[in-house]
């Protein structure tokens, strides 16, 4: 088993490393989009089971985050519903023997986190545009600039640590549950391990799209308030 802050790397090209957590990170991406294709493309006979299937995940998916931003679902469902089977997935291939969640890895969750950052200003400047956007870090004061700033470091790292601590402590009792039983229930611990990635995988898209669409609301309030 590889280390969880560092991934074993398996290929080096100079300073460039390309570690078991970026190799089974881009097989998942790989697989997803060509399951996605494959759900998606045109057919004429009637929908299949795996289309319909995949109509009804973007339906629940579309669902959830209307709730939390009912003006911004269809903005946002590409990268929130993309980073959500991401997670489901990557958080269950540590049930394949020979496989790690590369989400039990601090590098693949801090990328994440990153992309989560990066997405909320993206969703904003984009709405607003540069200038408005960049306002609302000086109100309702400039005194409370280095707070706001602050603030957007502390909850990417926090979403970065959240990931990787759940899905880290998640492995190690299972393997402690493992030596100390055996193999006697195996099948508690499967279900227990499916259920806490599902939960996890929830929880940071959730929390991503809350993130997004509270950074869109404030200013679509802030904008009303201004006319």
């Amino acid at each position: 088993m590889s280390n969880a802050l560092s991934a074993a790397t398996l290929v080096s090209f100079g300073p460039l490393e390309i570690t078991e957590t970026a190799l089974t990170a881009c097989g998942i991406s790989v697989a997803l989009a060509f399951v996605s294709w494959w759900a998606t493309r045109p057919r004429a006979k009637p929908a299949g089971w795996l289309q319909t299937a995949a109509e009804a995940v973007v339906t629940v998916m579309e669902d959830a985050i209307a709730a939390a931003a009912p003006a911004h679902r269809r903005l946002l469902l590409p990268f929130i519903g993309s980073l959500w089977l991401f997670l489901v997935v990557a958080n269950l291939v540590g049930l394949v023997p020979g496989l790690d969640s590369p989400t039990r890895d601090l590098s693949l969750t801090a990328a994440l986190a990153i992309a989560v950052f990066f997405s909320v200003h993206w969703f904003g400047i984009r709405e607003l545009g540069l200038k408005a956007y960049l306002k609302h870090y000086l109100s309702p004061s400039p005194i409370l600039l280095p707070f706001h700033l602050v603030s957007e470091v502390t909850r990417t790292i926090a979403l970065a640590i959240r990931l990787f601590g759940n899905m880290m402590s998640l492995e190690m009792a299972a393997l402690l549950v493992l030596m100390v039983a055996g193999f006697l229930a195996p099948v508690p611990l499967l279900m227990l391990h499916v259920v806490e990635a599902l939960v996890q995988a929830y929880i940071f898209g959730m929390l991503a799209l809350i993130y997004i669409a509270g950074s869109l609301q404030s200013q679509e309030r802030r904008r009303q308030q201004e006319e």
